[in-house]
């Protein structure tokens, strides 16, 4: 690699094997285990007056008892041996790779002219697109807000009862029960949020749906952890989840929790996973921004159910606000 130092003389290379010594304290042993039993067993046959059979079957004992011990000294020499290579080996290559992230890293922080590979480039401009369009999609999410607000706070006030008038029952009925019901096409439409800056049948139904107090709760808490989920490069147009079956969704909306609704998990992109499941483990913002939208999404869902058809359940289980859940819930054990 350029840059790099040649090995002196005497000095061995990243890449270069160890010249292997002529013996080691391993081979040392043996052969002093060996010589002590030659001498021994020798000693034994020729001066201890060992009555042997005649013939071939004395000469095998005899071999047996002075080669089988020696042989199997050997076995285990050699088998240290290996294993103190393989270890030796285990360090030249960790010592390697250490090398090569370190090469690498110093040559990010010099932003050196090298040009990574075309489709890291690729892939790159695809996360900026997608991160731009995201970005422009939630300013027009907040200028929706910011809109609502000011109408709200421009409104005139009630006008007070005059004397006389008799005064308005207070039966606690809230405001939200004067209004129409959220249509489910506006909700499924707003939990997916505007594909583009332009596209108004979006925003009208988003606008409609912050008028609902339940689904706008759900759409703030989505908008917030896609936006965290962003920092990290993790799209929900990118993850392709496995979609779940309607009766599904309404398992787990009537409160069935575990393995019985593990196809709702139908995100298998490992490296989202992973760069969620650390982030979770990290940073507390995170974790608890997941909660609080797993929470919203368990409410809403289950209000949303009993009036959906099966039919508006596989659009919804589409939506971008679905596949956060499946993300999401993974991560933080839903389905196990």
């Amino acid at each position: 690699m350029a840059g790099e130092q040649e090995p002196r003389p005497g000095q061995v290379g990243l890449y270069q094997r160890e010249p292997s010594q002529a013996l080691t304290g391993i081979e040392v042993a043996g052969l002093g285990l060996s010589g002590f039993w030659l001498l021994l067993s020798g000693a034994f046959f020729l001066f201890g007056g060992a009555d042997l059979p005649d013939g071939g079957l004395g000469f095998v004992i005899v071999l047996m008892v002075i080669v089988l011990p020696v042989a199997l000294i050997w076995v285990a020499v050699m088998a240290a041996r290996s294993a103190r290579v393989m270890r030796e080996e285990g360090t030249r290559l960790r010592a390697a790779i250490d090398a090569i992230r370190q090469a690498y890293v110093a040559q990010a922080q010099q932003g050196r002219s090298e040009q990574p590979h075309p489709a890291i480039l690729k892939r790159l401009d695809e996360m900026s697109a997608t991160q731009k369009g995201l970005e422009t999609t939630l300013a027009m999410l907040v200028s929706v807000r910011a809109a609502e607000a000011a109408a709200s706070a421009m409104a005139p006030p009630a006008a007070a009862p005059e004397a006389g008038d008799q005064p308005a029952l207070m039966l606690g009925t809230p405001p939200d029960a004067m209004k129409p019901p959220l249509a489910n096409a506006d909700f499924i439409r707003a939990v997916n949020f505007p594909e583009t800056a332009e596209d108004k049948d979006g925003f009208a139904a988003l606008r409609r749906a912050l008028k609902d107090r339940q689904a706008a709760q759900l759409i703030q808490a989505a908008q917030d952890v896609l936006t965290l989920l962003s920092q990290d490069g993790i799209y929900m147009d990118d993850l392709r989840p496995d979609l779940a079956r309607p009766e599904i969704w309404r398992a787990f909306a009537r409160g069935t929790r575990g393995r019985e609704i593990a196809a709702l998990g139908g995100v298998r992109d490992r490296s989202s996973l992973t760069l969620a499941t650390g982030r979770m483990r990290a940073d507390t913002i995170f974790r608890d921004a997941v909660h609080h939208f797993l929470r919203r999404f368990d409410q809403t869902l289950a209000a949303f159910e009993p009036n959906a058809s099966d039919a508006e359940l596989a659009e919804f289980g589409n939506t971008r606000t679905a596949c956060a859940f499946m993300l999401l819930g993974r991560v933080a054990g839903t389905f196990d």
